[in-house]
């Protein structure tokens, strides 16, 4: 029997009293699929994708950076428990390859982060921490990312959607299955779901489907018209809410704190929101992934920041779905969006949706732009596919009062959210409920 506990004394920073029975069942899975995985890539073979080539060659002795490649071999060393599955960094590259040349597949009741899964283990050792935020390997990894986004917004991609083409659909994201499980009744193309000329129900890739539009009428804005009302940007599930956060703090420390100068990279703004409040809601994978504004006003801010993809704290111990645990952290070092809206009579709000897991792709909308008026619940743009999250922050003295609340512990948030069922109160976000009480300030 393998000894899953093993794995907890990679690193001096393990959790090792709170591994659960659930941990170990979802390590042993990952760890069956990169075996999988790995036989499928031999099996396929092929030459390397470009993108893997260039970090393959950064990685080896004649072409490649020295810290790198001691910092991949040490990594390879650390994870080298008798049941793991890559001998080799080469061995991980194929399987990096097989991934990126397709979509990934409906598996009902199983995570779907293929990437995730085959850097979970690695980012968690010493060395594999430092290897994923070194610029260059990042920057060879994003490319990586990039292309692989490429392929999802083909029209090859659809075909995971409805592999047999069948009208409706019996398998795959469109299957019966995944329609309860993701709550695609609540999109607007599940009216095309029995059309006979429309297979894919008329998305035209993987992450069109990923991103795809929710029907308008079960997402209303709160008080569209009321400046105080202060609206979710997203689905999601609240992570934390912060109040009086500082300009600079250890944001990788254990507690992951807000270091406004470090989130808002810099940005002229950011001594307008010190002694502010943060609030961060976490995106799974069958939440709505486009974002919108929190608040009307005008956009005095609009950019993409590029940072780390995938990079998580130690200090977190063990986390199997490879950076969620680290959502404060990452909002300091993703990449991630920004966007301010300045309301004339209540402030500045930061929106900063936030990459963490797979492609890590922020798309903003090409109309929203330095100058241009947004009104409340205006669509801002979108996540193409992989887990995010999402940092509201807002002025000192902006909020009077936070309907949104953190969630108990083991709180269950429906995986189908709708107003009957899902309360920014409990911890459940949906698009365009209220999740907080602005008080009206003069801005100058």
């Amino acid at each position: 029997m393998i000894d899953i506990l093993k794995i907890m004394h990679i690193a001096s920073a393990s959790r090792q009293s709170n591994l659960t029975g659930g941990d170990i069942e979802k390590a042993l899975a990952i760890i069956e699929w990169q075996k999988d995985t790995l036989n499928k890539a031999r099996a396929a073979g092929g030459e390397l994708q470009p993108s893997v080539q260039a970090l393959s060659d950064y990685l080896t002795c004649d072409q490649g950076d020295n810290m790198a490649r001691m910092y991949a071999t040490q990594m390879l060393k650390e994870a080298k428990l008798e049941w793991f599955v890559f001998k080799s960094i080469q061995e991980w590259l194929i399987c990096i390859n097989y991934v990126i040349q397709r979509a990934p597949d409906y598996l009902p009741s199983a995570a779907h982060f293929p990437m995730s899964k085959l850097f979970v283990f690695f980012m968690y050792t010493p060395s594999g921490a430092n290897l994923f935020r070194l610029k260059k390997f990042n920057d060879l990894l994003t490319d990586i990312l990039k292309a692989w986004c490429a392929y999802l917004d083909s029209e090859a991609s659809r075909s995971v959607l409805n592999p047999t083409e069948a009208v409706p659909a019996t398998s795959g994201w469109l299957s019966p299955d995944a329609q309860t499980a993701l709550c695609l009744a609540q999109y607007a193309n599940y009216k095309n779901k029995d059309n006979p000329d429309m297979p894919y129900w008329g998305f035209v890739s993987y992450n069109d489907f990923f991103h795809r539009e929710i029907k308008p009428e079960l997402r209303p804005i709160n008080d569209p018209e009321d400046e105080c009302a202060i609206v979710s940007a997203n689905d999601g599930t609240v992570y934390r809410i912060a109040r009086n956060v500082e300009k600079c703090a250890e944001f990788w420390a254990k507690g992951q704190d807000y270091s406004l100068v470090d989130m808002l990279d810099k940005s002229q703004y950011t001594d307008d929101f010190v002694g502010g409040d943060v609030m961060q809601s976490f995106l799974d994978g069958s939440d709505y992934h486009r974002w919108h504004a929190p608040i009307s006003g005008k956009v005095v801010e609009a950019k993409v920041i590029q940072g780390l993809t995938f990079s998580e704290l130690l200090s977190e111990g063990l986390d199997l779905s490879a950076g969620t645990m680290s959502q404060g952290y990452e909002a300091t070092v993703n990449t991630r969006g920004l966007i301010i809206i300045e309301n004339e009579h209540c402030g500045k709000v930061a929106v900063i949706p936030i990459g963490i897991t797979e492609i890590s792709s922020i798309t903003i909308h090409d109309n929203i732009k330095v100058g241009s008026f947004v009104k409340k619940g205006t669509e801002l743009g979108y996540f193409s596919y992989g887990g995010s999250s999402m940092a509201l922050v807002f002025q000192k003295g902006m909020i009077k009062s936070f309907q949104a609340k953190e969630p108990k512990e083991d709180f269950p948030i429906p995986s189908c959210k709708g107003e009957g069922n899902c309360h920014a109160n409990e911890g459940c976000l949906l698009m365009g409920a209220k999740i907080a009480e602005a008080n009206l300030l003069k801005v100058a």
